[in-house]
């Protein structure tokens, strides 16, 4: 398992920063591999929140015994599953990997921040959705780019905050 894992995160490692060449002079390595990697993951949440959302829920509410779940929100659901562990995977041994924090403590500050994130998602998508009456992909989209900000900031100061020299 450990030789498949060194395979996978040197493979994406390798990919990733075959590109950055062409963007090294507007940001450092590491805002870069961030922007990769959460690029993808991003992409990757928003297209399986349209899946769930047109293909699988096809736009119906989702009723857990006495909880009845709007289809958007029951997408963002469906799609964090995936984009959690995906999402952990690549902060950790691809964006952040110089860091003093144990894995254990890391997955629990990462725990946290996307539960935050969580939070603010739940937040803007009733606020667009249910009280702008606007369309749940477009409002997915815009609240991404506030989350995403959020978890830049708190992902690189807190939860994978590397020791400063001194």
């Amino acid at each position: 398992m450990q030789k498949l894992h060194k395979y996978i995160s040197h493979f994406i490692l390798s990919v990733v920063d075959w590109f950055y060449p062409m963007f090294q002079k507007l940001m450092p390595k590491q805002t870069y591999r961030y922007a990769a990697c959460g690029g993808f993951n991003t992409i990757l949440d928003i297209g399986l929140f349209f899946i769930a959302y047109n293909y699988i829920l096809v736009k119906s509410t989702v009723q857990l015994g006495n909880i009845v779940i709007s289809g958007h929100i029951a997408s963002f659901m469906m799609s964090f599953i995936v984009t959690f562990p995906t999402g952990f995977y690549l902060s950790r041994y691809v964006v952040f990997q110089e860091t003093s924090v144990t894995k254990r403590e890391q997955l629990g500050k990462y725990f946290l921040v996307v539960f935050g994130c969580i939070l603010l998602n739940y937040i803007f998508l009733k606020i667009f959705v249910d009280s702008f009456g606007w369309y749940p992909t477009p409002s997915k989209i815009l609240t991404t780019v506030f989350v995403v900000m959020f978890s830049y900031f708190s992902q690189k100061n807190f939860t994978f905050k590397a020791k400063s020299l001194k």
